[in-house]
């Protein structure tokens, strides 16, 4: 089992901002519901560590505090493509250091959590569909870097 401690310092950083990252990219897909949208992040956190003891990893990740880049950009886009590198950076270095089944669970987390943003906020969802277009872009844009 892969633990905190095989980490250094500045990787367990990198590891954290996966899933904030992901919860930002949703956050910022389309205007409006901004705070009831970062809400639902820290709900995905508190959902997770209900499951505590499944993943000793994923347990670590989950009781840290989120972890945000906090460095200016200049346009939305630039900040949705510093955050996608943020997301491969950390699924390069578990799957160097995390065994195949953890890096599966960190994946799920993040998708799930990228969901769980979506949904908090009824956008102009077709049919009534919280989840807007954009935001269902930004999840296929998050899935598509975590590979």
């Amino acid at each position: 089992m892969t633990a905190k401690a095989d980490f250094t310092p500045q990787e367990w950083d990198q590891v954290l901002e996966g899933p904030t990252s992901a919860g930002m990219i949703v956050i910022t897909a389309q205007r409006g519901g901004t705070i009831r949208e970062t809400f639902s992040m820290a709900k995905a956190y508190g959902e997770a560590r209900q499951r505590h003891g499944q993943s000793e990893l994923l347990d670590a990740i989950v009781a840290a505090k989120p972890e945000l880049d906090r460095t200016r950009t200049g346009s939305l886009e630039e900040l949705k493509t510093r955050n996608l590198g943020h997301i491969r950076d950390a699924v390069a270095l578990l799957a160097a250091k995390a065994s195949p089944q953890e890096l599966d669970e960190y994946k799920r987390f993040v998708v799930g959590l990228a969901e769980t943003v979506a949904a908090a906020h009824r956008e102009s969802g077709r049919d009534g569909d919280p989840v807007s277009e954009a935001e269902r872009t930004a999840i296929a844009a998050i899935t598509d870097a975590l590979g």
